[in-house]
């Protein structure tokens, strides 16, 4: 249907002032009839807007601080009632209840006061009881009234009056509004008050669709990215580039990711969700050229991260490679104008260096919730590694398995991953056994195995895997233990004289 509602009755009532005098001014001069509420109707009478006060219409003082105010069936009755049901407006018109045709009410901002790090007393009078019962009873009535829930539409409500009126469309899509509107607040308190709760009985998040994607994994499929609200990549600016495609997405969280398990400046390169290279050093573009060692051939085409600002000699070394896309906390002069000489690559600025400590991934008919598995656990520290093999180490090699460790947990599982000097040099990821991830990792160092460390996402079933990198030339290695076989592994490792360490923590990761 297309049928305009002509609009004679408003109820305006907002906490958001942006724009009242205009709207009041709007709805006056098409000789609409003005309902208004406390400071908002004071605002509208002292510009020399015709306006009735709520309080005056319901004979009703507002009281308790406004708490109670529009919470009247003289308010309620005239925007609920169906006026193209005979009953509903005798029913009303028997009570001298008007209906209204426009109701405009935007919310408490509670979200906004909660972020601010309010007293919770202050944020619990920032919960919003009276603009939601209205706005959910103007939007199930869409039928008869027209609500405006959000400042944005103002714009819309302009064009309407001027038009006679909304249609049906029109107020069917503003009810919808209104709906997410009311959800989104409703969750937003409910997530508030079960703070602390790390794996709540019942949770809920809202999603916003930020960008419509060219499409998914494959041409095939659409795909959108939506924000979350929490701080991460999708929080990213674009500095340079053409549009960041799903993959690109994946693949730039998961490189951020592995470059902020490191404190020292650190390089990772993602292909594919896996990591082709990461390094540490002591500045970021000596970082870059260690991790863009490790795997050259597969890093061509990869995301690069750095937990570093990028320097304008680390620009110049990426220039030279194709790359889809680089993200980091900032930029040095220059660096942004070299590499957008590359017209293909995407130039992601990430202020937020936070990750989320919680979790989700979903499954048909459901989701799965988990903390995060960040580089935090006690197990995770050299201080609580237990030897179990080998002759003691100095602590340039006690470095090494620590960074091969923090650099495992961004391999995909089972994983395998060497280093040497702060670098990967062979990274075996994503084998249904052990064994042939320690293959893996063994065939892509070459050369580079002999005298360098492993790491194992977690611990080896067998001895096998074990062997091979000690064949192989591999120094020290570092895995959680755990295995009912451990002793077995232990023997293996004692006999060929290399050090091993257990963590008790393990970094598996299968997605």
């Amino acid at each position: 249907m297309s049928e305009v509602k002509v609009i004679r009755r408003a109820l305006l009532s907002v906490y958001d002032k942006t724009r009242l005098l205009e709207i009041g001014k709007v709805l006056s001069d098409a000789g609409i009839e003005i309902l208004s509420t406390g400071s908002t109707a004071a605002q509208l009478a002292a510009a020399g807007i015709p306006v009735q006060e709520v309080s005056a219409y319901t004979g009703f003082p507002e009281i308790m601080g406004g708490r109670v105010k529009t919470l009247h069936p003289r308010v309620h009755s005239g925007i609920l009632a169906d006026q193209s049901n005979p009953d509903h407006m005798a029913a009303i018109a028997d009570l001298d209840i008007a209906p209204f045709d426009l109701v405009i009410i935007n919310l408490y901002p509670f979200a906004a006061t909660i972020a601010s790090g309010a007293e919770f007393a202050e944020c619990i009078e920032q919960i919003d009881i009276g603009g939601p019962s209205m706005l959910r009873g103007a939007a199930k009535n869409h039928g008869s009234v027209a609500v405006i829930s959000q400042t944005s539409q103002y714009d819309e409500l302009i064009d309407a009056i001027k038009a006679g009126g909304f249609t049906l469309t029109q107020r069917r899509r503003l009810a919808l509004e209104v709906f997410r509107t009311t959800a989104e607040y409703d969750l937003t308190i409910a997530n508030w008050l079960s703070e602390g709760e790390e794996l709540p009985e019942w949770f809920g998040r809202i999603y916003h669709r930020e960008n419509s994607l060219r499409y998914g994994e494959n041409p095939h499929q659409s795909a959108a990215i939506y924000s979350g609200g929490a701080p991460g990549i999708v929080n990213a600016v674009q500095l340079h580039g053409k549009e960041m495609s799903f993959n690109n997405y994946t693949d730039a969280d998961a490189a951020w990711r592995a470059a902020l398990d490191h404190t020292e400046p650190c390089v990772a390169i993602i292909k594919h969700a896996n990591p082709c290279g990461i390094a540490t050093s002591i500045n970021i573009a000596s970082a870059h050229k260690k991790a863009h060692e490790c795997d050259p051939v597969s890093a061509f085409g990869g995301v690069v991260a750095a937990n570093r600002e990028v320097s304008l000699e680390m620009a110049t070394q990426l220039s030279e490679i194709f790359t889809e896309v680089v993200i980091a906390p900032s930029y040095a002069a220059g660096a942004v104008e070299l590499l957008s000489k590359k017209p293909s690559i995407r130039i992601l600025q990430c202020g937020i260096q936070k990750i989320s400590t919680i979790e989700m991934r979903l499954v048909s008919g459901g989701a799965l919730l988990q903390e995060m598995d960040l580089i935090d656990a006690p197990g995770d520290s050299p201080a609580n590694w237990k030897q179990v093999s080998g002759e003691s180490v100095d602590a340039s090699v006690m470095k090494e398995l620590e960074f091969a460790w923090r650099s495992v947990r961004a391999v995909k599982s089972n994983a395998i991953l060497l280093s040497s000097n702060g670098a990967s040099v062979g990274i075996g990821m994503g084998q249904v056994n052990r064994v042939d991830s320690a293959r893996l990792a063994v065939i892509r160092a070459g050369d580079r195995v002999k005298g360098s460390v492993a790491a194992s996402d977690a611990f080896f079933p067998f001895a096998d895997g074990l062997q091979i990198l000690i064949e192989a030339g591999v120094s020290a290695v570092v895995q959680p233990g755990g295995s009912v076989r451990d002793e077995e592994v232990i023997a293996v490792a004692q006999n060929a004289g290399i050090a091993m360490f257990f963590t008790g923590t393990r970094h598996f990761s299968h997605a």
